[in-house]
């Protein structure tokens, strides 16, 4: 049988789409997601929530120096923009003028949604603009939210290796359980199902990468339905490839995160000044429903949701979208090259740069794809030959930006490449030289941009998530900041090169110590080492590659501990939190030292690390990469 077309019916307050499949509906001109009915159930989405908390766009704005407003958009106007047979395409918008300075975000923003004939799903899009000559003001983040229906979804996916049933919302209650460190983290005291009795619930465990986030949701077994977020693309998120966003989580809620504050801080607002135009399209994703006849077997919905995120990813860019905002594939280009990476201390011939993160973002520094956020990015992974294609660019400008895993630094190329319609560049042979002046003196932990190679300790019993337990994420466990002072009650860290083993012996977070006082203090890392001949006529180089920041200071000093001024600091940085929301890393940091030969001596050398401010169990650093470099002539 040939599917059923795909119908809209428009009412005073509510629209209605659908296709024989699932039945969507949306409130009339809000634009606010009520109802998505399938597979004989009327509504997945949370029936005793009210309708404007049932699926829904927002954005966390601010004015200035402002705090921060959370605002679902609502739509004021309601439009078909095309209705057939095969698609519906339904569009709610929200325009701003003058009148609404300081009530609403100054933005233009156009809600898209759509139906397919045949399809189990539907997908959602928006255009945001921010005109010229418009109000200044900050976007800490927008998002789409889905609330599920507590009574049918229990069992949530967000990988292959991350699958548990879920506490229920009313689990994280005061009387069902104990508040911990900050307000999205409970002990379980008393949940609905016994079985969960004794284990941490913190949606930041459940967090990732943007370039794994591309299929999560939940899974009902009464009926046996899955409800699935999938993200064909990632160019109109922010910040590159590894930035962490929020996925699923108890709520039942799912989210498509499109740009957060979230293990990154402040960097990654969008700041719109001086009356700046900004067009940006966000989408669209895919809301994927499916069902099966066997309610025992989660793997037959979890598995069909990814093939159908890789059909969803090779159909992109879609065709069917009908603002011209958003660029079809013969409106694109290409970019190809192969890159190469020269460093001479390790191999006098140019290494190929395997597995290279290579990308294309807004003009900008060194390094700056990491904090931008206005324009797109586009990201792939060179070949074992060191090949690398991006297709499906947007026309415009951008520089070229990689890093290579094993090797510490970034690159950029100097020239503006300009994608036109159709265009496809090659770039030919690329050459990064990694920062570097002498030989490899010794060095501590992999320059990967995460801390995940270091020592990661067991969590306090009383504070476990079960799915972590023996986990190649083991990291995302509460509490393991506490793990530090119980490691090293009376005395800090010490690394003794050539002894020591960083991934048994380097504690993934420099992080304070909690005093009996209940206080904090700083703590002190020393590294031990030898030099057997101190060259007088050049300097060497500590190269401190960090993983993340959070309102730290790092002070580095040469076989002194109380030599003041330090013979390095970074003074303060970070506000990426990731130690508190159990990420592996934040944002990069690279600082180069020049190390005089004066400071060291014939022997024994220690290096003292000390991370300052200790106001807070959540102030601290991980480190990615050290390494000591010796004079260039040595």
């Amino acid at each position: 049988m040939a599917p059923v077309g795909v119908s809209i019916r428009v009412r005073d307050d509510h629209v209605v789409i659908d296709n024989g499949i699932l039945q969507l509906t949306l409130s009339n001109p809000e634009g606010l997601i009520t109802g998505v009915r399938y597979n004989g159930v009327d509504n997945l989405l949370e029936v005793l929530n009210k309708e404007g908390n049932r699926g829904y766009w927002d954005v966390v704005w601010s004015e200035p120096q402002g705090s921060g407003i959370f605002d679902v958009i609502q739509g004021t106007h309601f439009e078909i923009i095309h209705e057939d047979e095969n698609q519906v395409e339904v569009s709610f918008t929200r325009n701003w003028d003058p009148s609404l300075q300081g009530k609403l975000v100054p933005l233009n923003i156009d809600k898209r949604f759509i139906m397919l004939r045949g399809c189990s799903g539907f997908y959602t899009y928006a255009i945001y603009e921010h005109r010229e000559g418009w109000p200044d003001f900050d976007l800490a983040e927008t998002r789409v939210a889905f609330k599920l229906r507590k009574d049918k979804f229990c069992y949530m996916a967000i990988a292959d290796n991350r699958q548990r049933f879920m506490p229920m919302p009313d689990d994280r209650m005061p009387n069902r359980s104990q508040r911990l460190a900050y307000p999205e983290a409970v002990l379980l005291t008393n949940p609905v199902n016994p079985d969960l009795k004794g284990e941490v619930d913190d949606k930041y465990q459940y967090s990732c990468e943007d370039k794994d986030i591309k299929v999560h949701g939940w899974m009902s077994f009464d009926p046996p339905i899955g409800f699935w977020q999938i993200t064909p693309s990632e160019e109109f998120r922010s910040g590159g490839p590894i930035k962490q966003n929020l996925t699923s989580h108890v709520g039942p809620t799912t989210l498509t995160v499109f740009f957060s504050a979230h293990y990154s801080g402040e960097d990654l607002v969008p700041k719109f000044r001086n009356g700046e135009y900004w067009k940006k399209v966000f989408g669209p994703v895919f809301i994927y429903l499916n069902s099966t006849m066997d309610g025992t077997d989660r793997q037959l919905l979890w598995d069909d949701a990814k093939l159908q995120t890789l059909t969803q990813v090779e159909s992109w860019p879609y065709e069917f979208p009908v603002s011209e905002d958003f660029q079809k594939c013969d409106q694109r280009g290409s970019v190809t090259g192969r890159l190469l990476v020269r460093d001479k201390f390790i191999d006098e011939k140019d290494i190929i740069g395997d597995a290279a993160f290579v990308g294309l973002a807004l003009p900008g520094e060194v390094g700056s794809w990491q904090r931008e956020f206005k324009g797109y990015q586009f990201w792939t992974r060179a070949n074992d030959k060191g090949i690398f294609t991006i297709t499906n660019v947007r026309t415009g400008n951008y520089n070229i930006y990689a890093w290579v895993p094993g090797f510490i630094g970034d690159y950029k190329l100097d020239v503006t490449i300009t994608i036109t319609s159709g265009s496809q560049i090659n770039l030919g042979d690329l050459v990064y030289k990694p920062p570097r002046e002498g030989p490899t003196l010794w060095e501590i932990g992999i320059p990967d941009r995460s801390a995940a190679e270091f020592f990661i300790p067991e969590p306090n019993p009383i504070y476990i998530n079960r799915l972590y337990i023996n986990h190649p994420d083991r990291f995302r466990q509460y509490g393991l900041w506490e793990r530090y002072a119980d490691l090293y009650s009376d005395s800090d860290l010490i690394y003794s090169v050539g002894e020591s083993d960083y991934r048994k012996d380097w504690f993934f977070a420099h992080v304070t110590r909690k005093t009996k006082e209940n206080s904090y203090e700083a703590t002190t890392w020393q590294i031990k080492f030898r030099v057997d001949s101190v060259h007088q006529t050049g300097d060497y180089k500590l190269r401190v590659a960090l993983a993340s920041a959070t309102l730290s200071e790092l002070q580095v000093r040469f076989n002194d501990a109380m030599v003041n001024p330090p013979h390095f600091t970074t003074r303060l940085i970070g506000r990426d939190n990731s130690i508190a929301r159990h990420g592996i890393h934040g944002l990069y940091w690279l600082f180069n030292i020049d190390v005089q030969s004066a400071w060291l001596i014939e022997g024994d050398n220690t290096i003292y690390l000390t991370q300052t401010k200790s106001s807070s169990p959540f102030q601290g650093i991980m480190y990615d990469y050290i390494r000591m470099e010796g004079p260039p002539g040595q």
